[in-house]
This record gives C-alpha cells, sequence and structure tokens, in this order.
C-alpha cells in the first residue's frame, strides 16, 4: 500500500504555548484557511481533512465542518476531501448518508467518510444535542449509522431500514455515491468495539499520536480483530494524526516555537521552554515523542519508524500554518520519497 499524506486544515486558531494543533495561527480567517487548503491542493497532498467541532479554538471560533468540506469539493481539484472523526451525533445518520453521496457526486468521488462516536461532550450539550454518556453505546449508535448509510447507498430502490437506533421507510438515496461500492470508510481509535468495526466495515483506520510503544500495541489489536473476522489486515489504511514541525536546521525549529509561544500568555512545558532559550539543544521529549520535529532528514527517519510498525498514511497538522514554508518544505522534500 503506497504511503499517503494528508493535510490538516486550520479551520479554528489554537495560538499560544500549549503547541495544539494550530499554535501559529493568531485568530481564525476564513479567506486565510481556504487558500491553504487550495495550496495543499496543488502541492500534492493526497488529502485535505477538517475537524467537526462546533466549538474548538481561540474564543471558541471554528468553521462548520460539513459546509466547509462542501466549499473544499469546488475548490480543489485532486485531493481526497474528509473530516476528522466525523461527529456522529451533530447530523441525523439517514440525512448524513444523502449529504456524503452529494458530495462524494460533486467532487468527482474524492470523499472519505470517517465515521466517529465524537468524544466532546460540551459542545454536544450546549448545541441540545444527543450525547449518551456510555461510550459503548455512542459507538453502537455510530456503527449502525455506518450500517444505515451502506444500505442507503448500496440500493437499487428504496430502502426499508429498523435497526436498534435508526430507521427509514422507503426511503432512497440517488444518485448514489460515485464511488463504487462506496467512499471509502474509516474509523479511529483503539476501543475494542472500534477496532471490530474496523475489521467488519472499514478501509482505513486512523490514531491520535501516542508513543511508539502505543502505537504497536494499537496496530497489533487492530491486525487481532482482522484476524478475528477472516479479514487481510493488508487491506486496512493505516493512519496517524499528528503534529509536524519541519524546518531546514534547529536554529529555525527553536525561532519558530519561539514565535508560536509569544502569541498568548500560555506557559510552555519546560523542556520546550529550555530549548527555545538554548539551554538544551536536544528536541523537547513532551514534542519529540509524539510528533514530528526537526528537519527534512530527521523526520523522514522517524516517519520511517512508523511505517516500519505499519503506519501507511500521515495525517499533518502543521504548527506553523497559516506560514506555508512548512508545508512547502515537507511536499518538496519528503512526499513520495518515504
Amino acid at each position: 500500500m503506497p504511503i499517503r499524506y494528508g493535510f490538516s486544515l486550520p479551520i479554528f486558531a489554537a495560538p499560544g504555548g500549549r503547541l495544539f494543533r494550530t499554535p501559529n495561527y493568531a485568530a481564525l480567517d476564513a479567506q486565510t484557511t481556504m487558500t491553504l487548503a487550495r495550496h495543499a491542493d496543488d502541492l500534492g497532498y493526497d488529502d485535505i481533512w477538517v475537524a467537526d467541532h462546533l466549538m474548538l479554538g481561540k474564543d471558541n471560533a471554528i468553521l462548520e465542518g460539513w459546509t466547509t468540506l462542501a466549499a473544499l469539493a469546488g475548490s480543489t481539484r485532486r485531493a481526497r476531501l474528509g473530516m476528522i472523526h466525523q461527529a456522529h451525533f451533530f447530523r441525523n445518520p439517514a440525512l448524513a448518508a444523502k449529504m456524503m453521496a452529494t458530495l462524494d457526486q460533486i467532487s468527482g468521488g474524492r470523499f472519505i467518510f470517517f465515521a466517529d462516536p465524537a468524544f466532546g461532550r460540551a459542545e454536544h450539550v450546549a448545541y441540545h444535542l444527543p450525547y449518551p454518556e456510555d461510550v459503548e453505546e455512542r459507538i453502537a449508535r455510530t456503527v449502525e449509522g455506518v450500517e444505515l448509510a451502506l444500505a442507503l447507498w448500496e440500493a437499487s430502490g428504496p430502502v426499508s431500514f429498523q435497526g436498534r437506533f435508526y430507521g427509514v421507510d422507503s426511503a432512497t438515496c440517488t444518485p448514489q455515491p460515485l464511488q463504487q461500492p462506496h467512499p471509502p470508510i474509516w474509523f479511529g481509535e483503539a476501543h475494542p468495539h472500534t477496532l471490530a468495526a474496523v475489521a467488519r466495515l472499514g478501509d482505513g483506520w486512523n490514531t491520535v499520536p501516542v508513543a511508539m510503544p502505543e502505537l504497536e500495541r494499537r496496530i497489533a489489536a487492530l491486525a487481532a480483530a482482522c484476524d478475528a473476522v477472516g479479514r487481510p489486515f493488508a487491506e486496512i489504511e493505516r493512519s496517524l494524526e499528528t503534529q509536524i514541525l519541519i524546518a531546514p536546521d534547529r536554529d529555525a525549529i527553536r525561532e519558530r516555537l519561539r514565535a508560536m509561544i509569544a502569541l498568548s500568555t500560555d506557559s510552555p512545558a519546560a523542556d520546550v521552554a529550555s530549548f527555545v532559550v538554548g539551554e538544551q539543544d536536544e528536541y523537547p521529549s513532551s514534542l519529540n515523542e509524539t510528533f514530528l520535529i526537526g528537519t527534512p532528514a530527521e523526520v523522514r527517519q522517524r516517519m520511517q519508524q512508523y511505517t516500519d510498525l505499519g503506519i501507511t498514511h500521515f495525517m499533518l497538522w502543521f504548527m506553523d500554518v497559516p506560514d506555508r514554508a512548512g508545508m512547502e518544505l515537507f511536499a518538496r522534500e519528503l512526499i513520495g520519497r518515504i
């Protein structure tokens, strides 16, 4: 399976010393964000991803994910399009199936369905959206929503479906998705019920940043889930979602971190602060353990360790956006070379 490279589009700003996802984005600007997406498409990133939240980042300001994705379908040419952890309880699953089929049509067959039970209770409560407290119920509802979408997408006529949680009566979903038999279906994280769903229904699986031993454990658990149902493990696209800070040399890394920290009053981790002022030359372990940080050669070496474990896809949050330097350097030096 070829290595693929995804660009995580900053649809929210989180400036400052926490160094979370978009620490160099001082304030959300929709036009800046959309321009970055078109640039990632031109640079050759395989897919473009948006978060699916209603409240996140500075001032809780975030673009709504599905609206953004629809706009990207018309403003990009080649990259696949998906929502990171597409929040199941934000949208009725039958209506979402219709939305996804439409998006796949207008994008020319570029949509990825990343189904997720969502783990952000506060925003669901704030918007008066359902949010079962039991995680296993949330997963069960999400999986049934995927099954309903598949029933609507694959039927040659009206569909009547009655599950434990959802149903439709004589519903049609035409035009069907352009991708046949259906758009790729992804799940995320390492709950046993989710891994079982990947093995049974999925085409891809994504994990958030974790240390190497935990990542190895997660991949082994996914392989075991595939074995349990007779599914070839090699069929599953295996994605690591992580932050990246790439620059020509250590001094440039240090300078970019210093600029990010200056954007707010948040205090960085002690090892980050020590690195930034030059008291240590090693990259901060709080970043280097789970993120990609360094020169192109150093990042390539680290990514090779991940591919040796079985990762086939990288979903990348460039820490220096909206500056384009990191995404351009990565595209020039690393895409297609790992």
